[in-house]
């Protein structure tokens, strides 16, 4: 290994340990970190590089704010880095969710963690605001840009599936900005990424498709008895096909673990899904404190892997055309509305947390005082968390 190569890994090893550790408040505000890091202070990429990888993600099944960290560990360090990426920042997260499930089975319950949310949420806030003012730079070139990132936000309030909206964001840029070519049938050779990017959906969608096939035909329709194998093709299972909100992911575990099979109970169901939510890291940690109810540690880790695997494998196989598609004058125009669409939904997300998280005179000052301190003083966004969190404890005192 060269000492170039030896340093970038050491550089994604201490990153996304450091953002596993630290990156509350779900995918939105865990790219706006990635944003802060890798992009702003770092410099690994420019803002339309990580546009286009975030547009990327959004295509395909499984949590981004992960897949993003594998993205930028694979363009960092090649393969090793596409491994550690994700690994580094899955691995804390997952290291904190078993701690919580094994005092959750011994005593049944886990601890208060309401008080480090307190601080926590409007620092959140504050982050993906900042992210949003600067991609938005970036990515809205345009009135239409803007056009079509607002009727996004407002189509998703009125109860339209993000999945959809994406899709539709990208479709709609592509023939509004080749508009003219469709009238010329010599220049339909210009599609052929478009085809080839169809046939590659079509290819991962079929794959889940098999994966999915597998796992039912190893599930019996009535309460079977425990074994991992199982739990673990479950689990690849809901990571290869699995698209939207931790809601989505809460529907897909209701199902097979307490409906299909038995093995858990809808309140185990909420515990888990509320330790996903109150930890650092990727959501879909939420397997792991499964995996641990049902097997143990290595149920755990066998659970982990399952949910995670599919996206190294996707991003894998996607990263290498993303600079092709940007080269091309059609598909580009797919991943121009794919990213002001993703930037809707944050801001809708945004909207969302902000109406739970800021509750009272505190909270809307940190929040605030974090995007003062994020935009003017460009404070590193991991000292802000900690210092939310050390205000948080500070409330709980004084009640």
């Amino acid at each position: 290994m060269t000492e170039s190569l030896s340093r970038r890994l050491g550089e994604i090893v201490r990153l996304f340990l450091r953002m596993g550790f630290t990156a509350y408040g779900g995918p939105a505000a865990h790219i706006s970190m990635f944003h802060d890091e890798v992009v702003k202070r770092r410099k690994w990429l420019t803002d339309q590089e990580f546009l286009d990888l975030l547009g990327a993600t959004n295509l395909i099944p499984g949590p981004n704010s992960t897949e993003m960290a594998i993205h930028i560990g694979y363009l960092r360090a090649g393969w090793p880095g596409l491994i550690l990426g994700g690994a580094c920042f899955i691995l804390p997260a997952m290291l904190i969710v078993i701690a919580l499930a094994a005092v959750y089975v011994r005593y049944g319950s886990t601890p208060q963690v309401e008080w480090i949310l307190y601080g926590i949420k409007p620092v959140v806030i504050a982050i993906i605001i900042q992210a949003l003012w600067s991609l938005g730079k970036k990515a809205v070139k345009s009135w239409l840009l803007a056009f079509t990132g607002a009727a996004v936000l407002v189509l998703y309030f009125l109860g339209v599936n993000e999945i959809p909206l994406l899709i539709a964001g990208g479709l709609f840029i592509m023939l509004a900005m080749n508009i003219q070519r469709l009238k010329n049938p010599g220049k339909i050779g210009l599609l052929a990424p478009l085809a080839g990017w169809n046939r590659l959906n079509l290819w991962a969608k079929s794959g889940a498709a098999r994966l999915g096939s597998l796992a039912m035909l190893a599930t019996p329709l009535t309460a079977v008895p425990f074994s991992l194998p199982l739990m673990f093709l479950t689990f690849l299972k809901i990571g290869a096909v699995l698209y939207g909100s931790g809601y989505v992911l809460l529907a897909f575990l209701r199902s097979d673990f307490v409906l299909r099979f038995g093995w858990i109970t809808d309140q185990q169901l909420l515990d888990a899904v509320a330790i996903g939510q109150v930890t650092p890291g990727p959501l879909f940690t939420t397997a792991t404190f499964i995996g641990y109810l049902l097997g143990g540690t290595p149920g755990a880790l066998l659970a982990t892997l399952g949910i995670f695997l599919p996206s190294f494998i996707f991003v894998a196989i996607t990263n290498p055309l993303i600079p092709r598609l940007r080269s091309s004058t059609w598909v580009s125009g797919i991943l121009d509305g794919v990213n002001v669409a993703a930037l809707g939904l944050m801001a809708a997300v945004t909207i969302q947390l902000g109406r739970s998280s800021l509750t009272d005179p505190v909270t809307v000052l940190i929040a605030l005082t974090s995007l003062v301190l994020l935009l003017w003083l460009k404070i590193n966004s991991t000292w802000l968390i900690a210092g939310g969190a050390a205000i948080g404890y500070l409330a709980a005192l004084l009640k």
